[in-house]
């Protein structure tokens, strides 16, 4: 029997909206395929699907992508734009049929916010800075020409925009001193049209625990933008060597837990780049921003080893619910987060096949997480068992909660023991419960939708009972759970 506690009280703030947000790289059938037809435009198919977990934000366009990427060449005729080679992923040919218009038009059909990442590693001041203006300049400017010109009348006021990416790596192989600077001089470039909507400016942050690189990055750059971003992906690699990092299904209980031990360590991730952020810049209160996060295992047999495909299972859904719940009991210092990627890369919201769809197990917690967005995060407390993994104890259960406007609360809880359920207690402090609804996505920790069975991992309702200071229900082995909370 496991004891948890929510203070309805206390609470750390709002969990900001932009923390269940998703990244589209032009990589492998993220885009053309995923998103979008082989044309450009969007895929009615997926974009249905994705409505049903009101993806607040969406980055694009990378990734590594995004430092060779020149917006010029995907706007106008697409009879006209260039033909590339996507030299980071898989050396295919690019023709920029998907450029700015389309990815914004994605992201009007979703209803979601963009987040454009712009080009530092390879472009230039000038070129960034056009982008902004051809976006959101409302008069009379070259930019704003060459946009109506393009069938954009109106400003598309793009809010969120990243200064580079990976710029310690794939971005440039650059010192954070370097990059410092040069996030100051983007940064100073980058103009707001809109008062009521400045730009949020976001610095490329650290790579997992390169602190040195948040410390020098904050220190110098600090007051010339709005947040860092913080790249960490939950990976299981053989022996240190990237080229194995272990198969998507096929894994042993010891891989398992590697994993999701790999996963927790996303809090100490939050709580260390927070804390150094808060020092070393204290005259500006700069948000966090995870905007890579995610499983990668070895790609599907064959298939494109630059594609990235991979599929996603039990072992993906626990995952993404533990790191949900790190960012959202984190949400005074994360802001926003973008899980790798949208569809049918890493781990993906929607895999696709031809003309099918079909929806992973992560999806289903993103869809389970999604009242979260916005609502008042609650203190939470859980009396949990860790189970043996080697040197480390995991605990077997992890929680978060928080409360809507109008009232009712939802908990969400992660139980990792593939071996055996746990019987929970639910203590509600500070408000009393009329009803509970229960669901459970719950399955082998290897179990995952195929196009030939999609519902093999698919939400169930959970039975509960009320008690007189909240309620009980039973926690299945290898389980995702959320309990949706009337108030009396």
């Amino acid at each position: 029997m496991a004891q948890i506690f929510i203070n309805a009280n206390r609470s750390a703030g709002t969990i900001n909206k932009n923390i269940y947000g998703h990244f589209a790289e032009h990589l492998g059938r993220c885009i053309y395929g995923g998103l979008a037809n082989a044309d450009g435009t969007p895929r009615a198919d997926v974009i249905e699907a994705l409505k049903g977990i009101d993806v607040p934000v969406l980055r694009w366009p990378g990734g590594c992508f995004a430092d060779t990427y020149h917006w010029r060449d995907g706007v106008g005729p697409k009879a006209q734009r260039k033909t590339i080679v996507n030299t980071n992923w898989g050396g295919v040919t690019e023709n920029n049929a998907f450029g700015t218009h389309e990815f914004l038009e994605v992201c009007r059909q979703l209803g979601c916010n963009p987040y454009i990442c712009g080009n530092v590693g390879s472009g230039t001041v000038q070129e960034f800075s056009d982008w902004v203006e051809y976006c959101n300049m409302p008069g009379v400017s070259p930019m704003a020409d060459l946009r109506r010109q393009n069938g954009g009348d109106a400003p598309f006021n793009v809010q969120y925009w990243g200064v580079g990416n990976e710029n310690w790596g794939c971005g440039g192989n650059m010192r954070p001193e370097h990059y410092a600077d040069l996030c100051r001089q983007y940064a100073t470039f980058l103009r707001s049209y809109d008062n009521d909507a400045p730009l949020y400016k976001i610095a490329c942050g650290p790579s997992n625990d390169d602190y040195r690189w948040t410390k020098v990055v904050a220190e110098q750059a600090g007051r010339y933008i709005d947040a860092l971003s913080l790249h960490y992906y939950t990976l299981t690699l053989k022996d240190g060597d990237w080229q194995h990092k272990g198969s998507a299904t096929e894994f042993s209980r010891c891989e398992l837990y590697e994993a999701l031990r790999q996963a927790m360590r996303m809090e100490e991730m939050v709580e260390n780049h927070g804390r150094i952020m808060r020092r070393v810049c204290p005259e500006k209160k700069l948000g966090l921003v995870v905007d890579e996060w995610g499983t990668w295992f070895d790609v599907e047999p064959g298939t494109n080893p630059g594609f990235l495909y991979q599929q996603n299972t039990m072992r993906d859904a626990l995952v993404a619910a533990l790191t949900l719940n790190i960012f959202n009991n984190h949400c005074d210092t994360v802001v926003m987060a973008n899980i790798a990627q949208i569809a049918n890369v890493l781990q993906s919201m929607v895999l696709t096949e031809g003309d099918k769809l079909l929806l992973t197990p992560t999806y289903h917690v993103f869809k389970m997480y999604k009242a979260h967005q916005n609502a008042r995060q609650l203190e939470t407390y859980a009396e949990t068992r860790l189970l043996d993994h080697e040197a480390d104890g995991l605990p077997d259960v992890q929680v978060s909660a928080s409360q809507q406007a109008d009232g009712s609360i939802l908990v969400t809880a992660a139980h990792i023991d593939d071996a055996a359920s746990l019987p929970i207690t639910v203590r509600l402090g500070g408000v009393k419960a009329a009803a509970v609804e229960g669901a459970v996505l719950t399955g082998a920790p290897a179990a995952y939708n195929t196009f030939d069975a999609p519902e093999t991992v698919a939400p169930r309702a959970l039975a509960t009972t009320l008690t007189g200071d909240g309620f009980t229900a039973v926690l299945p082995p290898c389980s995702v759970a959320a309990f949706t909370v009337t108030p009396a």
